[in-house]
């Protein structure tokens, strides 16, 4: 104890000395320095100090003992999570999580979270994945994994207990908007695979193109799809709904098929090494067809970067609910071959200057998401009845189309029947109508 107090001692020491002479230099070099410059460097040598002093006494005097590399981590955690949602110290295990994630394969539950008013939120799940199959949908907030509390969890601890082994399982706790009681799924982990991007049509001359994910082929396959149905296709529906998001580019050159100038998107952030501003190629556009795109709470990050762009730029009709909010870059910096952190560096602003970070996108025509009712009056529910009803709607999807079922039925069109069990599809399908005979006129 009494060698790492004089380490801590020593590295305060080391810290005046090294300040001191730094302030000695500065003073031979430039006589008239600022006194605002001075001012920064006492205050950041009192701050030093006053957390050295504090590391040293919870080290002295803590019931549990922790070593100093421990206090030090705890201190580097708390830190970058008070500062936003999303950046976070990674120690090993969290960093060879990152690794795995980007490079590798991994079973999970096929879900994107974030943090929503300090609430671990299901921004959506991924379509045919586990979590979709079992019926968690976006705007989830998860209570508990198996049986610890999310409650002051981060982002990474929560995502590292739910990835696991294929095959093995997992129970989650999650609360939900409009339900009494919390829900409880047992799910199976499974290799997360996705279909990022696919087509069907409508009526004919409608394309609808989903996008369940911005991963690097995203573009390239819309651009496909739009070229291949380009002789019958008379207006196209973008659904984006429960999209996370993914990589920034994509969302650029998917938005750039549909935009021939203006800026997209530009990033700003505290450096101006950190801004950037993409623009609208006009060489790059392929369709200027009537255009709907369809969002919901679960469509975030590069999902918003699109249906936002698309709609200052008057070149699309948004439909759906508001988006989730997520309009923050973070980039991961290595501190030590182990160890690292990742940290939120800028924010994203759309064409007209607005930003998406905990704002999202309002939609043009709000749509709330549902069946559209087909009134029985022979239909009333008894009392007696009242809880098996409910059961039975805690068991219904949210209102979008079962894609799983769509795919395994159906992997050219969408029936008028489908379209009925999604009141926000309907919708967009109308709207896009209307603008087809506009267009012809």
């Amino acid at each position: 104890m009494k060698n790492t107090k004089m380490m801590v001692v020593g590295f305060v020491s080391a810290v005046a000395v090294s300040v001191a002479l730094s302030t000695s230099l500065l003073a031979k070099s430039d006589t008239a320095a600022a006194p605002a410059e001075a001012s920064v460097e006492a205050s950041r040598l009192q701050s030093l100090a006053k957390f050295t002093k504090v590391l040293g006494i919870v080290e002295q005097y803590n019931v549990d003992g922790l070593s100093i590399d421990q206090l030090i981590d705890k201190s580097l955690q708390g830190m970058l999570s008070n500062l936003d949602a999303h950046s976070t110290y990674m120690d090993k295990k969290s960093y060879d999580n990152l690794k795995t994630q980007t490079d590798g394969e991994f079973g999970g539950l096929g879900i994107t979270v974030g943090m929503r008013d300090n609430a671990l939120t299901v921004i959506a799940p991924i379509e045919g994945t586990p979590a979709d199959k079992a019926g968690v949908k976006a705007g989830d907030i998860i209570l508990k994994i198996n049986d610890k509390s999310t409650l002051s969890m981060t982002i990474d601890d929560a995502v590292s207990l739910m990835r696991g082994t294929p095959k093995t399982p997992i129970d989650i706790t999650i609360v939900r908007k409009g339900t009494a009681d919390p829900i409880k799924f047992h799910i199976i982990r499974d290799i997360i695979t996705v279909e990022s991007v696919y087509t069907r049509t409508i009526s004919g001359n409608i394309l609808y193109i989903r996008v369940t994910s911005f991963d690097k082929k995203v573009a390239a396959d819309v651009k496909k799809a739009i070229k291949k149905h380009a002789a019958k296709s008379k207006g196209i529906i973008l659904d984006l709904r429960n999209n996370p998001g993914g990589l920034l580019d994509q969302a650029v050159e998917l938005t750039d098929l549909f935009v021939n100038e203006g800026v997209i998107v530009s990033q700003k952030g505290r450096n101006k090494a950190d801004d950037v501003t993409y623009s609208a190629t006009k060489s790059a556009t392929i369709c200027d067809l009537p255009l709907v795109v369809l969002v919901n709470e679960g469509s975030a990050s590069a999902s918003e970067i699109v249906s936002g762009a698309l709609q200052d730029l008057k070149r699309a009709v948004i439909v759906g609910e508001k988006t989730f909010g997520k309009g923050s870059v973070q980039v991961v910096m290595p501190i030590t071959e182990t160890e690292g952190i990742k940290l939120t560096v800028a924010r994203y602003y759309l064409p007209s200057g607005r930003t998406i970070q905990a704002v999202g996108v309002a939609p043009d025509i709000e749509v709330i998401a549902g069946e559209i009712k087909h009134h029985d009056k022979s239909f009333n529910i008894k009392e007696a009845d009242l809880k098996k009803h409910l059961e039975s709607e805690l068991e219904k999807n949210d209102g979008m189309v079962d894609v799983t079922e769509v795919n395994a039925t159906n992997k050219t069109v969408i029936t008028p029947e489908q379209m009925n069990k999604d009141i926000q599809l309907k919708e967009g399908v109308d709207i896009i109508k209307a603008l087809i005979i506009v267009k012809g006129k």
